[in-house]
């Protein structure tokens, strides 16, 4: 199970890589092996400034849905667009092609409250 060290991670197993204002998330390699194959997202938030925890949308798998949850306030710039034609990448590259989102972020000092990948690896284990 994978954990890079360059991203945050929530309790509600997203990830967040900061790149200056801009913010980059998914959901981890562990929420997506615990979700099994997802076929579908639904993320209608684009232009949206949302809270941190808000619902920026839903991922759809065989097993379940489940909500998606932003880890930093801030407004949604853009949708992954390949993930419309392969959801699959979630799974196969949850931090890399399968990434969800990109965020303008409110505050960038906010993503040293969020977990560490330790931090998170022990959570999980």
């Amino acid at each position: 199970m994978q954990f890079p060290t360059d991203c945050r991670y929530t309790k509600d197993h997203e990830w967040i890589k900061l790149n200056g204002t801009t913010a980059t998330i998914g959901i981890t390699d562990f929420a997506q092996s615990e979700l099994g194959d997802i076929v579908y997202l639904d993320i209608n938030t684009v232009g949206k400034n949302l809270a941190a925890e808000a619902v920026f949308g839903t991922v759809e798998a065989v097993k379940t849905v489940s909500d998606l949850f932003l880890p930093m306030a801030g407004t949604i710039s853009e949708v992954n667009p390949a993930l419309a034609a392969n959801p699959e990448l979630v799974n196969s590259d949850p931090y890399g092609e399968g990434w969800m989102v990109k965020v303008t972020v409110d505050n960038v000092a906010d993503f040293e409250n969020l977990m560490t990948s330790e931090a998170y690896a022990n959570l999980v284990h």
